[in-house]
């Protein structure tokens, strides 16, 4: 039998880290877990680290590493807790590959010390690529890094190039179910609530993901994110509107034929691929029945009633840190609209202030990253309560 995959899994009390760790729990004779990191959730992640027994855990709650490290004290765990901990057991760790799975900017340092120590990453943490997308792909390619995406879409597309190395490609169709508000006008979004918005009628994922479903922003990180895992220019990435989500996305080539693949939505079965990829391992997950899935519509998406799509389309042309600041904006207005302070619309509004307000890099280094990132949730966080509505 082929050794053991030695897993870390960044975010292991999230949506895609709890998926994750049910296909370690499948195929526990194929997966070992190595390390376990999580922003707040101690009594979750003592949970998992007493199930699965990994050599380290991290607790980036500082005010918590007490609670977990006495929990675990009669495992042979070793337990270390701050955002920077998570980077530096990165270096540490005997995992061969690392599912980066953390919300959001935090997600960043992380991959990046992962990358420098020649794992292979399983990136489900989109916003990587969108804040410096290429630092993060120079980086794996002077380090000879895997790099598979996570997310149902890029998933796709990775599957649908699967032996296609010497064909270009025409064009990306990266689909969209337009999310719990699709179809409705600017008008209609005013006064919608966050339990409204958090009604996704196809996928469960977290709240914050699911906010960004909502305002089409998900699909524009999404946008800015296949530029760089697929080395295609603006022009060739098409956001189309897709229902039925079953139809993960699409690749066109350059001879009009088109490849895509299907699925029912179900986030276990990207995890696994970017688990045991090139092999396809036998899953017990639900199939298709065509007889109940036969209709396939698509529409264009409205990007002037979601703004948040228009944006992320124009921070990719512009490039520099543009993405980084729209990132960084936007997780400051989510926040905000989930904690009742602006309304639903405002959030596209507080993104596009903040994208004509912070100062345009135009060739960032990781410092200024990093910089951009603090700056700009220091300007979206002044907004935040004020009229900036047209």
């Amino acid at each position: 039998m082929e050794p053991k995959k030695k897993i870390a899994i960044l975010g292991s009390t999230g949506s895609i880290g709890t998926q994750a760790l049910e296909i370690a729990r499948e195929q526990k004779d194929r997966i070992e877990i190595e390390v376990l990191t999580a922003n707040s959730n101690a009594d979750l992640l003592i949970q998992q680290a007493i199930e699965f027994n990994p050599n380290h855990v991290v607790i980036a709650d500082e005010s918590k590493y007490t609670y977990v490290k006495d929990a675990l004290s009669k495992n042979d765990i070793k337990v270390f807790a701050g955002s920077k901990s998570i980077a530096d057991v990165m270096e540490i760790t005997s995992a061969d590959t690392v599912l980066t799975a953390m919300v959001g900017y935090s997600g960043l340092l992380p991959t990046i010390k992962a990358i420098e120590n020649k794992k292979r990453i399983a990136l489900a943490n989109k916003e990587t690529l969108v804040v410096a997308g290429e630092l993060i792909t120079q980086l794996c390619a002077q380090n000879r890094v895997d790099l598979i995406p996570v997310d149902s879409e890029h998933s796709a597309i990775f599957q649908c190039l699967v032996g296609e190395d010497l064909n270009a490609i025409e064009k990306i169709l990266l689909t969209a179910s337009g999310g719990p508000f699709r179809g409705k006008k600017r008008e209609e979004l005013a006064n919608v609530t966050k339990a409204q918005a958090l009604k996704h009628p196809n996928w469960s994922m977290g709240a914050k993901i699911t906010i960004d479903s909502a305002t089409l922003m998900n699909k524009g990180l999404e946008v800015i994110e296949a530029k760089w895992l697929f080395g295609v220019k603006g022009f060739q990435i098409e956001a189309i509107v897709h229902p039925q989500s079953i139809i993960h996305s699409m690749v066109q080539f350059t001879d009009g034929s088109i490849k895509a693949q299907l699925g029912l939505p179900d986030m276990k079965l990207p995890i696994h691929y970017a688990f045991f990829f090139p092999e396809r391992i036998a899953t017990d997950f639900k199939r298709m029945d065509f007889s109940k899935i036969n209709t396939f519509t698509f529409e264009l998406p409205d990007t002037d009633t979601f703004r948040n799509l228009a944006l992320a389309y124009q921070a990719m042309n512009k490039g520099g840190n543009m993405a980084c600041i729209l990132n960084a904006a936007n997780e400051i207005a989510v926040d905000a609209f989930l904690q009742d302070k602006i309304g639903f619309l405002e959030i596209a509004e507080l993104n596009e202030k903040c994208m004509q307000t912070v100062p345009f890099i135009q060739n960032p280094t990781l410092n200024d990253y990093i910089e951009t990132d603090k700056v700009t949730r220091e300007t979206a966080t002044s907004f935040v309560g004020k009229s900036i509505l047209p």
